[in-house]
């Protein structure tokens, strides 16, 4: 790590989101501690959630876009026997049903038919524009709106427990997911599933990719340190060490005589420093997707 005294240093911070924040509220307490407009974050985080999000720093935005194509892991908690408009607690409710007589195998069985390659309806109150607006602004704005079914991929959808309590049935559980997951409709279809209704009560994210929460701070009243950008692509990449002769062409954007695995791939310099993002366009040829130096 390394201590960023304001204005132009580059690098990532992994934060742990508090509840009641909204992932720009975030962003901008970041440019104020740091000293600098250029700052951005990989996978929103909705305010009532917390956990694992990534901020970039001056350059190192340039790298979010890659970070937040990683699988993602959750921690969370669904209610049975009600249905709210945003398919979490902050929404109005739509339907109430009594969801005592749900059997533990029965929910087994709803979780089973969500895991593993899904079409998933994402929540209509989701970022998603629709005609250039986003979903849940339309949707705030008394309007309809119904999203087409998107394939995602569930690999991890485990129950750790239940609670049964006043008719509901609050259901822990962890999940690990690609990108585009919405963990509200998980909740949303599972309770639709069984016939009492669903949604989110408290959601936490506890990975993307490599990072982790054990990766996460809490933002205080001073500049945090910095992941440098070079760590922070090995974490992340596949990375490649280049001479200087090499260097020279990435600065200017030239092809690479490398055999590159996948894409994209960090170049490192000689001085540690990561430069580029390259990506494989043929057997021993590699071109850049991102020059960062």
């Amino acid at each position: 790590m390394s201590r960023c005294p304001g204005s132009g240093e580059s690098g990532l911070l992994v934060v742990d989101k508090p509840a009641g924040l909204t992932s720009s509220q975030v962003v901008g307490r970041c440019r104020r501690l740091l000293g600098t407009r250029k700052v951005g974050h990989a996978g929103t985080l909705d305010p009532m959630a917390t956990g694992v999000l990534i901020i970039g720093i001056n350059r190192a935005t340039r790298l979010l876009g890659h970070l937040a194509l990683h699988d993602k892991s959750y921690r969370a908690t669904i209610r049975l026997g009600a249905a709210t408009i945003t398919d979490d607690a902050e929404g109005e409710v739509t339907m109430v049903r009594d969801a005592s007589a749900v059997t533990d195998e029965q929910i087994g069985q709803g979780v089973a038919t969500l895991t593993g390659e899904i079409m998933q309806v994402p929540s209509s109150v989701s970022a998603i524009k629709v005609g250039g607006k986003r979903s849940y602004a339309r949707v705030r704005g008394g309007e309809e709106v119904h999203l087409a079914a998107r394939p995602v991929t569930v690999s991890r959808f485990e129950v750790l427990a239940r609670r049964r309590h006043d008719g509901f049935v609050d259901v822990d559980v962890e999940v690990d997911c690609t990108k585009g997951t919405y963990i509200r409709a998980l909740a949303r279809d599972l309770g639709a599933a069984l016939g009492v209704g669903g949604h989110l009560v408290t959601l936490r994210r506890t990975r993307i990719g490599r990072y982790t929460l054990d990766d996460a701070i809490e933002l205080g009243d001073t500049a945090p340190a910095l992941m440098s950008m070079a760590q922070a692509a090995r974490l992340s990449f596949e990375v490649v060490e280049v001479s200087e002769e090499q260097r020279a062409d990435v600065l200017v954007g030239r092809g690479l005589d490398l055999a590159l695995s996948a894409a994209p791939t960090g170049i490192i310099d000689p001085d540690g420093e990561l430069i580029a993002l390259y990506t494989p366009v043929g057997d021993h040829t590699a071109r850049p997707l991102a020059v960062l130096a």
